[in-house]
């Protein structure tokens, strides 16, 4: 019957947060589940997408779903950005805050058990050229697999040019 519960909660916020989620300044969006929300060190999600305009500001989010009982208020992971020949032209160690850490109450948006959260990766970055980019995480926690984490993705979206 537990089972049941989560399932139908699962369903229940994938559709509420699909429905809420279209933005006619998002350029890509995609996310990778973790099975058994287990996240090992050599899983690394990668995200291929196509920038046509070099010229453009983008803000690129980590998106990342965990479930209630993660232990942990934070989540260090390292982000790799790679061009079309696949040399790392960004990278950096990020730490990721998904609880408060005095209270333990979960950041993000919730629906049961499960909470997402839309944490920024790079601000009003300038890709180097047009062309096809990658984008790939590896989790920098102390423990493998980390326990808790159910999906990771990115989100590329346009700045508008009176924002920058």
């Amino acid at each position: 019957m537990k089972n049941k519960n989560y399932v139908a909660s699962l369903v229940a916020f994938c559709c509420i947060f699909g429905l809420l989620s279209c933005d006619p300044n998002v350029h890509y969006k995609n996310h990778e589940d973790l099975d058994d929300g287990q996240w090992f060190v050599k899983n690394e999600p990668a995200f291929s997408f196509e920038i046509p305009d070099s010229t453009q500001n983008y803000n690129v989010y980590y998106l990342v779903r965990n479930a209630s009982g993660y232990p942990y208020y934070n989540l260090y992971v390292k982000r790799f950005l790679l061009n079309s020949e696949k040399k790392t032209v960004n990278e950096a160690l990020n730490e990721l805050i998904l609880m408060d850490e005095k209270t333990g109450k979960p950041l993000g948006s919730g629906l049961g058990d499960l909470f997402d959260h839309k944490i920024i990766a790079l601000k009003n970055y300038r890709f180097p050229r047009k062309g096809k980019y990658t984008f790939k995480v590896r989790q920098y926690m102390r423990q493998d697999p980390l326990l808790g984490i159910l999906s990771l993705g990115v989100s590329v979206e346009k700045v508008s040019k009176n924002k920058i």
